[in-house]
């Protein structure tokens, strides 16, 4: 029986790349010429540490990551932006988290999405990856398209297709 999994992973040589590029694009630019911009990734738990002088600064530094992951081919969803920044002294400090891997509560609701739409497949959750087996292809294709358009605040993958 055809069968693919549904995956949420960032390739971190990609993500360091990326936030590579942002360090030179933002040293190079003249409005963040003297001022203070620190980018920190770190790798074990993914959070990516900015501080800046200024809320504005803050809001065109997540504007260059995003820009700069599209063109690098990371979903501008895998960065969690929800966490308010603070402020230490006379900087503004944001911590980003990168999304990596399904959690149970996403994997749920992918499950129910899919369960809920009557297409005939089975649907079954393995640690951080939804897999979905039909019997025909054609029904899986209908899955791809039916996770794409709902519009899912996570970057998926379809990976391990197998007929």
């Amino acid at each position: 029986m055809p069968s693919f999994d549904i995956a949420s992973k960032v390739d971190l040589q990609t993500l360091d790349n990326t936030i590579n590029v942002v360090k030179k694009e933002i040293s190079g630019r003249f409005d963040f010429k003297g001022s203070h911009v620190e980018i920190d990734l770190d790798k074990k738990t993914l959070v990516l540490k900015l501080e800046v002088e200024s809320d504005m600064k803050l809001k065109q530094v997540e504007d260059v990551i995003i820009s700069k992951s599209l063109k690098q081919g990371l979903d501008a969803k895998s960065f969690d932006f929800s966490k308010d920044h603070y402020s230490s002294g006379k900087f503004v400090r944001k911590e980003i988290s990168v999304r990596n891997g399904l959690d149970k509560d996403a994997a749920k609701k992918i499950v129910k999405l899919i369960k809920d739409s009557g297409l005939k497949v089975q649907v079954a959750i393995m640690d951080d990856i939804v897999r979905v087996t039909g019997k025909k292809i054609d029904d899986l294709q209908d899955v791809i398209k039916l996770c794409n358009g709902a519009g899912l605040e996570m970057p998926l993958q379809y990976v391990n297709m197998k007929s």
